[in-house]
């Protein structure tokens, strides 16, 4: 009896120290500011729409001329992804379709992109895409930007 009490209050402790380190994490992420709730999908094959597999939810940085995208259920201290602003080529914007409308948050605009030769989508808020594509045009003078 006391042996399984002791095994019970150690997963209890595990999984209180598991949350706060994802709270910390998340914490330390937005401690530098400019910061957005953001989903990432790579590898997308050009005028295909594969539903809703394959969106990470994610948090995004402003680092200077970078934007790190973070995965929201990680304990890794490090971005998963790296954009930075001169290799970013946006394609075009569109609403969430079928089963992407539930993977995604309720007010998500989807970003196409180009990264060095890789599709990827970025899905955030009208209002986080506003500031990244602001962010985008406010390139150093000659760094080439396209913005479509």
């Amino acid at each position: 009896m006391v042996l399984a009490l002791t095994v019970c209050g150690i997963v209890v402790l595990l999984v209180v120290v598991g949350l706060f380190v994802f709270g910390l994490r998340r914490r330390l992420i937005q401690r530098s500011g400019g910061t957005f709730d953001c989903s990432l999908r790579q590898g997308v094959p050009e005028g295909t729409d594969t539903g809703g597999k394959g969106w990470g939810y994610g948090v995004a940085r402003y680092s200077g001329d970078r934007v790190e995208w973070f995965r929201v259920f990680s304990y890794a201290p490090r971005p998963r992804q790296v954009l930075e602003r001169s290799a970013i080529e946006v394609a075009g914007r569109r609403l969430p379709e079928g089963e992407e409308e539930l993977a995604l948050l309720s007010d998500a605009v989807v970003l196409a992109c180009v990264h060095r030769g890789t599709r990827l989508e970025l899905a955030m808020s009208e209002d986080a895409l506003t500031g990244f594509l602001a962010w985008l045009e406010a390139a150093p003078p000659g760094q080439r930007v396209n913005v479509a």
